[in-house]
């Protein structure tokens, strides 16, 4: 199938059931992003997504199906077709009869088109049967849902259809799914301008339906329990009485016809050079001069005509029954290849398009015919020129047309290749730009990046109090003396990728880390209340993942020591090339000294780190006056533990629910990990940071993090 009717399933879905499900639902048939417009796609892709729908919507077949073709008349009506449409017939039955012929033109420009065949008889009282034919099987309920929609919009008309028989026919050389739906018809009735009858008025029209039901069921048992068209005219000879002034149209027109015809029968076969009459026998009696031209031997040979032809559409036997069957149809036929002369072998087969006419005072069926060509390029292959075709014959136009057409729908195509690649590359970009981006946040802070980006320049910012945690491996030194580099490397990355992991779980921030120094801070880039407690919490995380990283030399657990400072410093961005968002200040300083004069598996507070944890829920121990470099004497502080925390909790290890009870004061938004600010220390939440982005850091020494003193 085209991925017209793809994309029109695809609409369908979209708009009736949302985009989520259209997601769902191609993910389950495993299908391609998307489909385009003239390009043919496997039937079974098609099948696939109707059943998956049927699963994921849980709807019958058969309620999908009858949906998909309502809305597949809209789509097409919005698509372009609707005059094409509407100018197909006057009331239903001429539409359904002139849509072969619909599909016949579109085939002209849709090669590779399959469409299914329709055939329409008189049923019983009145009724309608619709005889549908199809080379696939199971879709036929894609019809009731066309004829219904097509007789409501168009004829302003209620239909009820119902399947009478489905069988496969053998004498079919094709399509040989046959269908037969009974259609009974009735006028609906005239919309009223009043309001207050409007409530009235859909009673009726419920009532209406009600009874339209009752009636269907009524005529198809009546249908099944007699033959199909008992006794009843062939239906051409239905079509004849009422051209002759037999039928109904009787009243209104009357044709005169001579008593004689009054045309030569040089100047008849040489008007119209592409006719064949053929009798009941299958013997040619009389052809155009242009046909004997392209066919040798037609009239001189005594070989019957299914001899030369076969028909390609419909797909029936060649026979005067069978024909007689669809001869409302249009009919086309294709030359033998074993019955062209040898020279001829090597060019395409010739085709012949038209209408077939039972003539039953001589028991013969005219064909009046002209070749079936889609282009310019099809016409000098089959070695014939527009001058072979009369002048009265519109084919010639439509083949001048058809090659404009043919050329818009290539460079259509084309432009929806490419609007697919561009699709393709678009989405491969995002993806791409992504990672770039995923990658430039961990460098720089989120809104620091995207304002260069944007090649704005970035403002130092002034932060009054912040955290801000170093800490290095003890005896780092002599590990690297003993060590290959690749021993060294190895140790840092896991312990780092620890570290790493625990920055996004208590929500602070890495700024750099320079040999085995790893530096962070909490409250900077966007400052929170609780920085000191998310510091001090990712210091406890780190001081365990620790033992999780063994010493290259002694296979032991390495040791760490830690320090935290808490005070006012300066923010900004230095450097074009690799620029850093570097932090300036003496409280860099002292956190830096805070570390070097710690201890071994030691978090070593300063007096400010102090205050801003006291009475917070942490355990901290008096390390007492100590001389500090650069600061003189200084009391300071080890941090223990979190009080109000587990292990589990402060490494952000996911918990097993048990079936314990939990106690009605605690809530999920008490979490003892991330202590609260000032603002709700009563109700113990944590204020969210706006901005989750780390970004790259600076060594312990002083000098190296750009410290202003």
């Amino acid at each position: 199938m085209y991925g017209f009717i793809n994309t029109c399933l695809q609409s369908l879905v979209t708009e009736k059931f949302g985009e989520e499900t259209w997601e769902k639902l191609k993910a389950s048939a495993e299908v391609q992003d998307a489909f385009m417009t003239y390009t043919v796609y496997d039937d079974s892709i098609t099948i696939k997504l109707i059943q998956e729908a049927c699963k994921v919507l849980n709807v019958s077949m058969e309620a999908i199906l009858k949906l998909f073709g309502e809305y597949f008349f809209k789509f097409c009506k919005v698509s372009g077709y609707d005059r094409m449409l509407r100018t197909l017939g006057g009331n239903l039955t001429e539409f359904i009869e002139n849509l072969d012929a619909l599909h016949s033109y579109l085939a002209l420009s849709y090669q590779e088109m399959n469409a299914p065949s329709f055939r329409v008889e008189g049923g019983v009282d009145g009724a309608m049967l619709l005889h549908y034919y199809s080379d696939r099987n199971g879709l036929c309920h894609i019809v009731p849902g066309i004829i219904e929609a097509v007789a409501k919009d168009f004829f302003d008309t209620d239909v009820a259809m119902s399947i009478l028989d489905m069988n496969e026919e053998v004498e079919r050389t094709g399509k040989k799914e046959h269908v037969v739906f009974l259609v009974v018809q009735k006028a609906r009735r005239q919309t009223r301008t009043t309001k207050a009858n409007r409530s009235q008025d859909g009673e009726d029209i419920d009532t209406e339906q009600e009874a339209l039901k009752t009636r269907l069921l009524r005529k198809k048992e009546k249908v099944l329990n007699s033959a199909v068209c008992p006794g009843e005219k062939p239906h051409w000879d239905v079509r004849a009485s009422v051209m002759s002034g037999n039928g109904p149209l009787g009243d209104t027109f009357q044709p005169v016809y001579p008593e004689r015809l009054w045309v030569e029968e040089e100047v008849f076969c040489s008007v119209f050079p592409f006719h064949l009459v053929f009798d009941e026998a299958l013997r040619v009696k009389q052809a155009g001069v242009n046909i004997q031209k392209y066919v040798p031997g037609l009239l001189t040979q005594k070989f019957g005509i299914d001899e030369y032809f076969s028909i390609i559409h419909p797909q029936v036997t060649f026979s005067i029954s069978s024909i007689c069957k669809f001869i409302n149809s249009q009919f086309v036929l294709k030359t033998r290849r074993e019955m062209m002369p040898k020279a001829w072998k090597s060019q395409p087969a010739l085709k012949l398009r038209g209408q077939m006419i039972w003539m039953d005072s001589l028991r013969c069926m005219i064909f009046m015919c002209s070749p079936k060509l889609r282009s310019l390029q099809e016409l000098e292959e089959s070695k014939m020129h527009l001058s072979d075709i009369a002048p009265h014959d519109t084919t010639r136009d439509l083949i001048l047309l058809n090659q404009q057409r043919l050329a818009e729908m290539e460079l259509s195509r084309q432009l929806e290749k490419k609007k697919e690649e561009l699709r393709v590359l678009s989405k491969h970009l995002a993806i791409e730009k992504k990672k770039t981006e995923t990658l430039l946040y961990a460098m720089l802070p989120e809104h620091v990046a995207n304002q260069l980006k944007e090649g704005k320049k970035v403002a130092a910012g002034e932060f009054e109090t912040c955290t801000i945690l170093f800490s290095d491996v003890v005896t780092f030194t002599n590990i690297c003396v003993a060590c290959e580099p690749i021993q060294i490397v190895n140790m840092l990355n896991t312990m780092y990728s620890k570290f790493d992991r625990l920055t996004s779980v208590h929500e602070v921030y890495k700024v750099e880390t320079i040999g085995d120094a790893y530096m962070v801070v909490g409250g900077v880039p966007v400052p929170v209340e609780s920085h000191a407690q998310r510091v001090a919490n990712f210091a406890l995380g780190m001081r365990i993942s620790a033992e999780e990283v063994m010493n290259p030399v002694t296979g032991e657990p390495i040791q760490i020591r830690v320090g935290i400072h808490t005070g006012p410093v300066l923010a900004g961005v230095v450097g074009d090339k690799m620029p850093r968002y570097c932090l300036f200040g003496d409280t860099v300083n002292t956190a830096s000294r805070m570390e070097s004069h710690g201890l071994p598996n030691k978090v070593h507070l300063s007096p400010t780190a102090y205050r801003a944890l006291e009475n917070k829920g942490f355990e901290i121990v008096k390390r007492g006056e100590i001389e500090v470099k650069g600061k003189g004497k200084m009391t300071t502080y080890f941090l223990v533990q979190n009080l109000n925390a587990t292990e589990d909790e402060i490494m952000g290890r996911p918990t097993v629910v048990t079936n314990q009870k939990v106690s009605d004061e605690v809530t999920p938004a008490e979490s003892p990990v991330a202590e609260p600010d000032s603002t709700d220390a009563a109700k113990g939440q944590p204020l969210p940071d706006q901005t989750k982005t780390s970004f790259p850091a600076s060594g312990p020494e002083p000098s190296v993090f750009c410290v202003v003193l």
